[in-house]
């Protein structure tokens, strides 16, 4: 996909693996963690190694750092072509204002680049290779000219065994990884926001993963999660999670669940929302990180009103 000169791309690599790199936000080892379930699942469904997979997204997005990944959840680096119909971004490459594809998330992106590499008849040869073979498949890639660089296939081969990625391969370890609650972002009742809009934010001592939206922090709902241990954990009242989340003081919760810890804002950064199926009027107001009663003021609304598929909804 890119063209990297020798010098360039050797830079690159060793700032993807250097976790005390000062503009990095996330390590190949959070990387690691955060898509390892996503990589697996399209192993299963496409029949790509899932150290592969992960091994490049490494590389092409700088550990998901890159602008193309921040702003186009594009991690394989792929281009428009002429039969892509989706979202776009402009960003210098080979040439200047080169045409990339921009997905909703990034899941959709790991799905792209499943697809990319199954439909295209110049990687046919690579699903002759033994799913477990991930050097074949390295070395298959670099010559399908995925990226110009030479070097490109011994940097996924080095990716993939410094970071034991062929461990995501073997059929065990899969079923010991999908056991996992935390290792990747799971969302409930379908709530999923840009993850552009979406950052991290580095506590110390906190082991929980803390995320701001909207500019108001939140976390993921874990696996056995209630408004107790979350309060515990994060030393703030219970009636503080109903509250700032607009729920009754007995709901639960789900895993995957996200739970603001903050009061939630007056009024989102979009200025509109399209209503698509399955949403309600609580759903959209913790996808933009905004108060209930604020959506419902602003749109004329209460808040037991049902909203119908392509309704416009005023956001500040």
């Amino acid at each position: 996909m890119f063209k990297y000169n020798r010098h360039y791309i050797l830079l690159l690599f060793i700032l993807s693996l250097t976790t005390t790199t000062l503009s990095a936000k996330y390590s190949t080892r959070d990387y690691i963690r955060k898509y390892k379930k996503l990589a697996i699942a399209e192993m299963k469904k496409y029949k790509i190694p899932a150290s592969i997979t992960l091994a490049q997204g490494i590389l092409e997005s700088g550990n998901g750092n890159s602008t193309l990944a921040r702003r186009a959840n594009n991690h394989f680096g792929i281009k428009c072509h002429d039969n892509w119909r989706g979202k776009t971004m402009k960003w210098d490459d080979d040439a200047r204002n080169e045409c990339f594809r921009k997905y909703k998330n990034v899941a959709e992106s790991y799905r792209d680049h499943s697809k990319f590499l199954k439909n295209r008849g110049r990687y046919s040869s690579l699903f002759r290779f033994k799913i477990t073979n991930y050097s074949a498949w390295a070395r298959g890639l670099q010559k399908a000219g995925y990226a110009t660089n030479k070097k490109y296939s011994s940097l996924l081969i080095r990716v993939i065994e410094e970071n034991r990625l062929y461990r995501f391969d073997n059929k065990k370890y899969q079923r010991e990884v999908l056991k996992e609650s935390d290792s990747t972002m799971i969302y409930a009742d379908d709530i999923k926001p840009d993850s552009s809009s979406i950052t991290a934010v580095d506590i110390p001592n906190q082991e929980r993963k803390i995320f701001t939206n909207n500019d108001v922090r939140f976390i993921f709902a874990l696996k056995g999660d209630d408004f107790t241990k979350i309060a515990n954990d994060l030393k703030i009242y219970t009636w503080q999670i109903s509250k700032y989340n607009d729920l009754n003081k007995s709901a639960r919760v789900k895993t995957g669940q996200m739970i603001y810890i903050q009061p939630k804002k007056n009024k989102a950064e979009k200025k509109y929302h399209i209503v698509k199926a399955k949403e309600t009027l609580h759903s959209i107001s913790q996808l933009y990180g905004i108060k209930l009663k604020s959506l419902t003021k602003r749109n004329k609304l209460s808040k037991k009103d049902s909203l119908r598929i392509g309704q416009q909804l005023r956001l500040r």
